[in-house]
């Protein structure tokens, strides 16, 4: 089997999004499946105004025709909502030829905060791209509810998973900062609602991984704190390990890949109880969710760092990767798996839906 996968979100870029992408072909690639990325790479691109580090590509639709048909895939998958996947989509309703799509971010709501562009007219947006395909991929239960509400037709599950063998503990891993160390990683932007941590009267090192345009604010709003750039993963890795509590600041975020990562590295989580933490942790005790962020950081402290790794253990890029193919099939846009596929419910899902047995385990 050949896929292809059509996004705007790739290398140089680190995000959530490029992550589940190369882990995802990673995993499908050793079962016998593979990938073709339709990128950036070889296009023209301009920069964005205000969003420092993001380019737009500017595809020909001839040349995105001609390289599809080139790859020859039998399944398309379309990963974002932007100039490429947009060609892809348009090649795709010209030949009559059946797509899926996955949701990664809140585009609306970011949007609506940063040019005032009504949240309506977007989510109509999106509605009119998504609906064309034939499924729609989403990342947790909660953002799958929320896109049916919405008007989305034919949401399935697509949970994330975590490499344990890079992501693991280390009991030697040291920062040589003042502990406790309080840990968060991510793009700077204000969509990541990092002030919210940065501004928080907390003992020890607060330690800051990424790149953005949030940069200097942030570095002004606490001087104190350690901003690290942009790590690789073996340094990443390390770097959660040292950690003694990960922050997940966000309200607005779809998955948050980044908890999983810290919690292989045995570190626990602290964050606000938004949709999308509940359903990575549900109700297990490898993080703490307050509405008070500082209480949450504190009370993480105490959590156990080998329940943490035990439960990133239960999740993994493989078992993605067959919902993905489970996802295609049941979408009817690729033929059955090449290997049978598992009936997956990931473990805070399990617990989410034991009382509907009856539900299906995926979508």
């Amino acid at each position: 089997m050949r896929i292809l996968v059509a996004t705007d979100a790739w290398h140089p870029q680190h995000s959530g999004v490029v992550r589940t992408l190369t882990s995802l072909a990673e995993s499908l690639r050793t079962h016998g499946v593979e990938v073709a990325f339709l990128t950036p790479d070889g296009m023209p691109t301009i920069a964005l105004p205000g969003l420092s580090g993001i380019r737009l590509a500017l595809p020909d639709p001839r040349k995105i025709a001609s390289r599809i048909a080139a790859i020859a895939p039998d399944a398309i998958h379309i990963a974002t909502e932007g100039p490429i996947s947009l060609a892809v989509r348009w090649y795709c309703a010209r030949r009559g030829r059946p797509f899926t799509t996955s949701f990664h971010a809140r585009f609306a709501d970011y949007v609506a905060a940063r040019w005032r562009i009504p949240e309506q007219l977007s989510w109509a947006w999106l509605r009119w791209f998504h609906n064309a395909g034939c499924g729609t991929f989403a990342a947790t239960a909660s953002l799958a509810d929320e896109l049916t509400a919405r008007g989305f037709r034919s949401v399935l599950r697509w949970p994330r998973g975590v490499d344990a063998r890079l992501f693991r503990p280390r009991r030697d891993a040291s920062l040589g900062l003042l502990r406790p160390v309080f840990l968060t990683v991510g793009r700077l932007s204000p969509k990541k609602n990092l002030a919210a941590f940065l501004a928080l009267d907390l003992p020890g090192t607060k330690v800051v991984v990424g790149e953005g345009p949030a940069l200097t604010d942030l570095a002004r709003l606490c001087p104190k704190a350690i901003f690290l750039g942009v790590k690789d993963d073996a340094d990443l890795a390390r770097i959660y390990a040292a950690a003694d509590v990960f922050v997940f600041p966000g309200r607005s975020d779809t998955c948050g890949l980044a908890m999983l990562e810290a919690l292989a590295c045995g570190t626990p989580v602290a964050g606000f109880p938004i949709a999308a933490t509940r359903d990575v942790v549900a109700d297990t005790p490898v993080a703490a969710l307050d509405e008070d962020l500082r209480a949450a950081c504190l009370a993480a402290l105490a959590l156990s760092r080998d329940s943490c790794r035990a439960f990133a253990e239960t999740m993994s890029w493989d078992e993605s990767a067959h919902c993905f193919l489970a996802n295609l099939e049941r979408a009817g846009v690729a033929a059955p798996a090449p290997k049978p596929l598992h009936t997956l419910v990931p473990a805070q899902e399990a617990a989410r839906t034991a009382p509907k047995a009856a539900e299906p385990a995926i979508g």
